[in-house]
């Protein structure tokens, strides 16, 4: 059985066979059950979380993603979360990798934001700004800057020390970026907005889109989460990776439905919809668009796949 480190499971989805990879398979006949969400009992401290996120093609690859988070591992110095995907043949059951979960689903979040990029954003976008220090930062800028022709990157974070370590690793890996103190103003001359962030509160308005913005929205992953405003809805023209995940788990669907903000009918398409070509994507160089995006197994399962079949060369 293959086994992939987060070094190897990096070297192993490079951007644009990823974003490829994905593409494919929201048009594929992939599987995806509804995730499972189990609560683990931990003696004298906060239970712990294991989630299972399975997806198959039939006949040909099955995987599953587990994740568990354990709340109470900040006193142990240790990460809070820890994933592995395993990958099996969907002909045999034969177990055939098992590949760094952190990294793949950094990758194939990031690449998804860059797939509907390719459908929504101005195909001359020059400025891209990130919203967020995380681990997303840096693969959002190489992500989007394969789809779109990005010139200048800037990163805006609570923390401005986070912020300029995030622009220095970006600077030493060849791309133009800089911190920048004031989320408003740049918002307003960004070309792509892409936040990745815990936010429980509107980090962007959509007072400060300009027209042909396009808004990449990746946190905000429970219905009480949120990074844009009623304004930036209004005047978007919204978009999804999932409509039926977007509207159980997105605050920034969520909430505006709930208050009438926003209409299901208002979603213009899922993702499958635009890479299958069933919606044309941005109708004009003025249109503000939004993508909400919440995370589909099937991004995962195309993920591990690629990586299988670029380190083994078996198809």
């Amino acid at each position: 059985m293959l086994v992939l480190d987060e070094e190897q499971t990096r070297a192993a989805l490079p951007w644009p066979e990823l974003i490829e990879a994905i593409a494919r398979m929201f048009q594929s006949e992939c599987v995806m059950p509804v995730r499972h969400h189990h609560e683990m009992e931990v003696p004298d401290e906060e239970s712990a979380t294991l989630l299972l996120m399975p997806a198959w093609v039939p006949g040909r690859y099955a995987g599953v993603k587990t994740v568990s988070v354990f709340p109470g591992n900040v006193r142990r110095g240790l990460p809070a979360i820890f994933g592995t995907y395993l990958l099996s043949s969907g002909a045999t059951g034969e177990m055939l990798a098992a590949i760094d979960g952190g990294e793949l689903t950094a990758r194939r979040t990031a690449a998804a934001s860059a797939l509907a990029a390719r459908h929504l954003a101005r195909a001359d976008a020059e400025e891209l700004l990130v919203c967020g220090t995380g681990r997303l930062s840096l693969n959002l800028m190489f992500a989007h800057g394969t789809t779109r022709p990005i010139k200048r990157y800037r990163v805006w974070g609570r923390s401005g020390q986070a912020a300029e370590k995030i622009a220095a690793e970006a600077r030493a890996l060849g791309l133009n970026a800089e911190a920048v103190a004031d989320a408003q103003a740049a918002a307003r001359t960004a070309d792509i907005i892409s936040c990745a962030t815990l936010s429980s509160a509107p980090l962007i308005s959509g007072e400060w889109l300009k027209p042909g913005a396009h808004l990449d929205l990746i946190g905000a992953f429970k219905p009480s989460m949120r990074e844009s405003d009623d304004e930036a809805i209004r005047r978007a023209s919204v978009y999804v990776d999932t409509r039926a995940g977007a509207i159980a788990e997105a605050g920034d669907i969520v909430q505006p439905l709930k208050s009438g903000v926003l209409k299901e009918g208002d979603i213009r398409a899922e993702l499958a919809e635009l890479v299958s070509g069933a919606h044309g994507g941005r109708s004009h160089d003025a249109e503000i668009t939004l993508f909400k995006s919440v995370g589909a197994a099937l991004e995962d399962l195309a993920g591990a796949i690629l990586a299988y079949e670029t380190v083994t060369g078996r198809k």
